[in-house]
């Protein structure tokens, strides 16, 4: 088994941290204990490590994920040889090894190291690691048939000298030379694969923040999400406004004298009108405005960063010329960015398979995530989101289709989602119901729907009617309740226009399931609607039942749980051993809520015989072999259990918290189950990666529904039980 990579370039500017950053992504799928090692670097903190530290919740150490530094290593190769240095650093290498089952080296960067054949170095550090050599080949400037030629002169100088080359990758590839490059790198016969990586702009663009630093600006106003906001390019302010306002572009930063108020105030308003949004204000020779002028701008454009440099314009354009974007631990966007160039363009399975990385028996809260997005992205599926002016929803949309996990309708206002998105800096381009999906070209887009104007209205206000005619819902009142965003993006689901939703973020739960409810309605074969959390712990993925719905389920409704969690756990992956859990373990309590569960077991053994059920059964018999060993010898389940049912939604809830906050463990959830078609509920209290989970387990539960519907022969139809129809 390959035990690293080694990712290197051949010279500066290939970009290659977004290649580190998808091997990374790529390895930690597979594996739970993944190293980083960086033989040679420049004595500063590491960006990239950081970065990479981060986002994988690494545990090592920066001290132990590096070899030396370039001036030592010069002067080692100096004084001692490239032996002893190459040495030294294979000892270190090893080191790091020991203690993970995989490691990613990051080569050298070939900027100001002192360093003779770079190349050559890499190249025999590769091979006495042990490792699989990916090298990058910068594309910038470069024509197809320059960047053709140079992939096959890397590989030869690499293959020459002894690599195991795992692939070959040329980045930062003009787009109108890119797909010639990935035809004719296709076609010429190298043994291995070749990925071509597009440049993305908005990865070469600095963050206004990295503009700050670069200058030492200090900022004058600014939010964090404004000085996150990319830089596009520059527009310098020196004529008089009309001709000023007519330069303007989009996601530019605006260098002017700070003793131009006129500009500041119509650079912040043409802002604050969309006529073009900008990303801020860089005023030059430590001019300030007024204290009345500041007040307005902060007006005008609330969190738009203003920053002040002593400097005049043209110096400030030269420290800036050649500035760009960076990966880095404070840039989480551009690593989304990142991750979804290099999943569009690498084939991942197959460099998996190259690698021969064996899949880890445990499986990780990433390990967990990374493979509902491998999951989700399958059989591409349509999901609404109804809350299209939330910030958190729309952050998630961005990184939802950069990683192309499905296709998204934002529902809300048109005008106000699209100044939403405009504000927040967002990479998404939003079309029109019946815009073509092309229109949006490169850009990662989601259709914008409003449900008070759009035509759909009519429609679903009939189809809602009827629905509810027993209910006494006239077809004026059903035309107002689907305006509101959750009704809409619940008929939609209905009616086949997407085929799944996921709404909570800024809604209560009752307002998020209630429409489905009344009118997606249960599956056949389930009694209620239920929901499960999974619990990604340390080591282990749990399943908990029911933790946000049923309040207090009498022992039918508690089997229906159990039935439906199982099912919900074997659908992603996790073997179902269901506990049914009490405060007593076998017949050593008594009383009617140890009754209720035992029934419930009962039940569920009397339905699913083909299930492995414990019931009643306290926590720790459940989870722990040792306790179980002494409470319940020789059962399938106890110590081993994986789906866990609780008998009420105050032990649940309150359980599944104190887990999540004690034991830092994930919860993604709550995942809906029961209903016909998927809808799933967020809790307000959500972060942007939750919103990730949920969509693309939503994504996953439409696939399995769509697996379910054509694996079954068409039959007579089954009238759908009307989960808490008389709560609806």
């Amino acid at each position: 088994m390959t035990r690293s990579v080694y990712v290197t370039g051949i010279g500066r500017g290939d970009g290659r941290q977004v290649i580190e950053l998808g091997v990374m992504e790529m390895l930690t799928r597979q594996v739970d204990r993944v190293g980083l090692f960086r033989p040679l670097d420049h004595d500063a903190p590491d960006p990239v490590f950081g970065l990479l530290k981060g986002r994988y919740r690494l545990s090592q150490r920066a001290d132990e994920a590096r070899g030396m530094s370039y001036r030592e290593a010069a002067a080692l190769q100096a004084e001692r040889g490239t032996d002893e240095l190459v040495t030294r650093l294979v000892d270190r290498f090893h080191a790091v090894a020991r203690a993970y089952e995989v490691v990613l080296v990051l080569g050298s960067d070939y900027a100001d190291t002192q360093l003779p054949a770079e190349l050559a170095l890499n190249a025999r550090l590769a091979n006495e690691f042990g490792a699989a050599l990916l090298p990058v080949v910068a594309g910038t400037g470069q024509s197809a048939e320059s960047i053709t030629a140079e992939v096959r002169n890397a590989h030869h100088a690499f293959a020459s000298l002894g690599c195991d080359v795992l692939a070959m990758v040329a980045n930062r590839v003009r787009d109108d030379e890119a797909v010639r490059a990935a035809r004719d790198l296709g076609a010429g016969g190298l043994p291995v694969p070749v990925y071509v990586l597009p440049e993305d702009p908005a990865l070469s663009a600095p963050t206004v923040n990295q503009v700050a630093a670069a200058l030492g600006a200090e900022p004058l106003l600014g939010d964090p999400t404004g000085l996150a906001r990319d830089v596009r390019g520059f527009v310098f302010g020196g004529a008089m406004l009309p001709t000023f306002l007519a330069a303007l572009t989009e996601g530019c930063l605006v260098i002017m004298p700070g003793d131009r108020e006129d500009l500041v105030v119509g650079a912040l308003a043409a802002h604050s009108a969309g006529a073009p949004r900008i990303a801020g204000l860089l005023l030059t020779l430590g001019e300030r405005p007024g204290a009345r002028t500041m007040a307005l701008a902060e007006r005008l454009a609330p969190g738009i960063p203003v920053l002040s440099v002593p400097g005049d314009s043209f110096s400030t354009a030269t420290s800036l010329s050649g500035l760009e974007g960076k990966l880095t631990a404070a840039t989480p966007r551009k690593a989304e960015i990142a991750l979804g160039l290099f999943e569009a363009h690498v084939d991942t399975s197959a460099l998996t398979r190259h690698l021969s990385v064996g899949r880890s028996d445990r499986v990780t809260p990433m390990m967990f995530e990374h493979e509902l997005i491998e999951r989700s992205r399958v059989d591409r599926r349509h999901v609404v989101l109804p809350e299209g002016t939330e910030e958190r929803v729309l952050r998630a949309a961005e990184v939802l289709l950069r990683r192309n996990v499905c296709d998204l309708t934002l529902l809300g206002p048109v005008a106000a989602v699209r100044k939403r998105v405009a504000d927040l800096g967002l990479d998404v381009r939003l079309l029109d119901p019946d815009e073509p999906a092309d229109a949006a070209g490169p850009v990662p887009s989601a259709r914008v729907v409003d449900p008070e104007t759009s035509p759909l209205r009519e429609r679903f206000a009939e189809r809602y009617a009827r629905l509810r005619a027993h209910r006494g819902v006239s077809y004026e009142l059903a035309h107002d309740v689907v305006a509101d965003v959750s009704y809409f993006g619940t008929l939609m689901v209905e009616e086949g226009l997407a085929d799944g939703m996921v709404s909570g973020a800024a809604h209560s739960t009752a307002a998020t399931i209630r429409p489905a409810f009344e009118v997606i309605k249960t599956k056949p074969d389930a009694s209620i609607v239920s929901s499960v959390f999974f619990m990604c712990l340390a080591d282990r993925v749990l399943v908990y039942g029911d933790c946000a719905v049923n309040p207090d389920p009498d022992a039918t409704q508690l089997a229906d749980i159990a039935i439906q969690s199982a099912a919900t756990a074997a659908g992603f992956g996790v073997t179902p051993r269901i506990a049914m859990l009490s405060y007593s373990t076998g017949t050593s309590g008594s009383g009617a809520d140890v009754d209720k569960v035992r029934e419930a077991t009962g039940l569920v053994r009397r339905l699913r015989p083909d299930l492995l059920v414990e019931g009643p059964i306290q926590y720790d018999a459940a989870v722990e072999p040792i306790v179980a060993a002494a409470k319940l010898p020789g059962s399938p389940v106890a110590g081993q259990a994986t789906v866990l049912v609780f008998p009420d939604l105050n032990t649940g809830n309150n359980t599944y918290k104190a887990v999540q906050r004690s034991a830092g463990a994930v919860a993604v959830g709550p995942v809906l189950q029961g209903l016909r078609k998927p809808v799933n509920d967020l809790s307000r209290g959500a972060l942007v990666q939750d919103i990730v989970n949920t969509v693309a387990i939503t994504a996953i539960q439409a696939q399995q529904a769509q697996g379910a519907q054509q694996a079954q022969p068409a039959q007579g139809a089954q009238p759908a039980r009307d989960g808490k129809e008389s709560a609806a």
